[in-house]
């Protein structure tokens, strides 16, 4: 028999070459998966709201300065561990999964480092009026849902507390909400307390005996959450309407634009590439809005002279926001008339679409507690399965909430805008949660924009001030463009931007004070309207010239939607893509 001889240094040599060359193919779509898992299970651990166990848990996020501090380096470790990959190894679909991700990890390092947890509210909205939310995350159908409620009632105040500590910290270094903007704002805190402590937002899970307790039973439940919402919730809110009303507002800065503020142009700069999805300038958008804004107001001009309305463009504005016959008398009334324009588009839907959401919305008023400094109206998802969304229409001060406006903003709000899309976006099923659930603001609302002017497609906007409404709103996101970037990188007053609104669109002056304050508190988010609706148009223009008789509606939206809520540079590449793909079949 002959003997073998191994040699063990010479194989271990040849593994270590092996290894070092590379030739054993690496996958980069494994470990590119591997760090997406890893991240997801972290956002899992870290979603407070998320969290059913109730002894010991932080059921309300944690915002101490250590928890934030281990979030923001494990995200730019997360960053160090993506931007390693080869992207050109990955899969098509991978690569549009690591552009979204990433994005959304640096969005998170870029908010802790600009300080952003400093100002957690803005014009209209904070985290004392998130609350209300909870109510609709719970399942009371059973005893351990109110159980939970109730812990989490009972984390208010140290929730509270850290906001108000991080607002302290803001007010020290000069960055806070501007004071212009805050007046009034304590009417959304107040509306919390209520003498009464059964009339509280947060009573209304015990209410009703959903979970078909016992009698008994129930009735000390009852007693339990009127002591938690007494002796805890109400006292938080109270102490914190001391705060805002006797430290924050007067301390606020005076100066409305970002700029004014430490890192404040490096912040705006950032928040428009994030908004925006693109490189582009603040000029270079404040140009495109002034074009766009003498565009727009070359066609309303139009619509007016096809109206036989006799006077002035300003005449024919104070017209509309002064006859009563643009504005409805009740809130049901307003209601109503959205949800039939609402139907009315359900309708028209198989036309411009193949493929519809499972998922059904409805048509209800914006809550009462927010309504006041809250926009005309807004889009609220579904929080579970089992749960439809909902068009929200603000019913407060009917006399500034035109029903000319109201085919456009419902075609935005409901379908074929955000309804539609977010709801097909949730049922992708082959994409990872990090996809199903985002919401770029840039491709969502510009489709939303984009959905206004579909209706011209559809059958709408058949009367002249219908058509000028829609004009209207496109006028509003256009005018955004110009007063957003100047108010917050060229020296724009608030006056002036209100002006600049008011001298070119219908819109309510309710609305339009309202909507500049959020832009000041809100800086850059409002350039993603404009932007995305024209890359969408843009890109539907290269399809219908490129495809000629071939070119299908429904299959370009379809295109369009596809994929999610993604960056716009990715949709430009998807739709010419597609372009390509159609122009090589066989034609016939």
């Amino acid at each position: 028999m002959r003997k073998t001889l191994i040699n063990y240094t010479s194989i271990s040599l040849l593994a270590l070459c092996l290894s070092a060359c590379q030739l054993t193919p690496v996958n980069v779509d494994a470990q590119f998966t591997h760090i997406a898992q890893e991240v997801e299970t972290t956002r899992k651990s870290n979603n407070a709201y998320a969290r059913t166990q109730i002894s010991g848990a932080q059921l309300l996020p944690d915002l101490s300065a250590e928890g934030l501090a281990k979030n923001y380096h494990r995200n730019v470790q997360f960053l160090h561990e993506l931007d390693k990959l080869p992207l050109t190894k990955m899969s098509d679909e991978n690569q549009i999964n690591h552009t979204i991700l990433r994005a959304q990890i640096q969005n998170q390092v870029d908010q802790y480092r600009f300080h952003s947890h400093y100002i957690p509210l803005t014009s209209e909205y904070g985290f004392h009026s998130s609350m209300s939310f909870m109510v609709a995350g719970h399942d009371f159908a059973k005893l351990s849902g109110y159980e939970l409620y109730l812990s989490r009632l009972q984390q208010i105040p140290r929730y509270f507390a850290q906001n108000i500590m991080w607002m302290k910290k803001g007010v020290q270094v000069g960055m806070t909400q501007p004071k212009i903007v805050l007046a009034g704002y304590e009417e959304s805190i107040t509306a919390f307390i209520v003498p009464n402590v059964v009339d509280s937002e947060f009573y209304a899970p015990f209410l009703v005996n959903s979970a078909k307790l016992p009698a008994a039973d129930f009735e000390k439940l009852q007693q339990r959450a009127q002591d938690v919402i007494t002796e805890q919730v109400l006292p938080a809110y109270q102490n914190y309407l001391r705060f805002f009303v006797d430290e924050y507002r007067p301390a606020a800065r005076e100066e409305i634009g970002i700029s004014a503020t430490k890192n404040g142009e490096s912040y705006y700069a950032n928040r428009v590439r994030h908004y925006t999805t693109t490189d582009m300038t603040a000029k270079e958008i404040h140009e495109l809005g002034l074009q766009e804004v003498a565009r727009i107001r070359s066609e309303m001009q139009n619509v007016i002279q096809e109206s036989g309305f006799e006077g002035t463009f300003a005449e024919f504005v104070d017209f509309l926001r002064t006859d009563p016959q643009f504005y409805a008398t009740t809130p049901e009334q307003l209601l109503k008339e959205a949800a039939f324009i609402a139907k009315k588009m359900d309708a028209q839907l198989p036309k411009l679409f193949h493929t519809l959401p499972r998922r059904p919305y409805g048509v209800e008023p914006v809550p009462a507690s927010i309504a006041p400094k809250y926009t005309t109206g807004r889009y609220s998802g579904a929080s579970k399965d089992d749960e439809a969304g909902f068009y929200w229409v603000n019913t407060y001060a009917l006399d500034k909430r035109p029903l000319y406006v109201l085919e456009a903003l419902t075609l935005h709000e409901a379908v074929p805008g955000h309804h539609l899309q977010i709801a097909l976006n949730a049922e992708l099923d082959y994409l990872p949660d990090y996809r199903r659930n985002t919401y770029i603001s840039a491709f969502g609302e510009g489709w939303g924009l984009y959905s206004e002017y579909l209706g011209l497609e559809a059958g709408f906007y058949k009367d002249p001030y219908s058509n000028f409404g829609r004009l209207t709103y496109e006028m509003w996101r256009a005018a955004r463009l110009v007063v957003d970037t100047g108010m917050h990188m060229f020296g724009w007053s608030r006056e002036q931007a209100m002006n600049f609104m008011k001298d070119n669109s219908a819109l309510s002056l309710h609305n339009i004070k309202t909507e500049t304050d959020r832009y000041i508190s809100w800086p850059g988010q409002a350039l993603s309207y404009k932007i995305g609706e024209l890359t969408i148009k843009r890109l539907r223009q290269e399809a219908e010239e490129a495809l000629g008789q071939e070119f299908d509606i429904r299959e370009f939206h379809h295109q369009i939607l596809r994929h999610g809520s993604v960056p716009l540079f990715v949709l430009e590449e998807q739709v010419r893509r597609y372009i390509q793909t159609e122009l090589a079949k066989p034609q016939g």
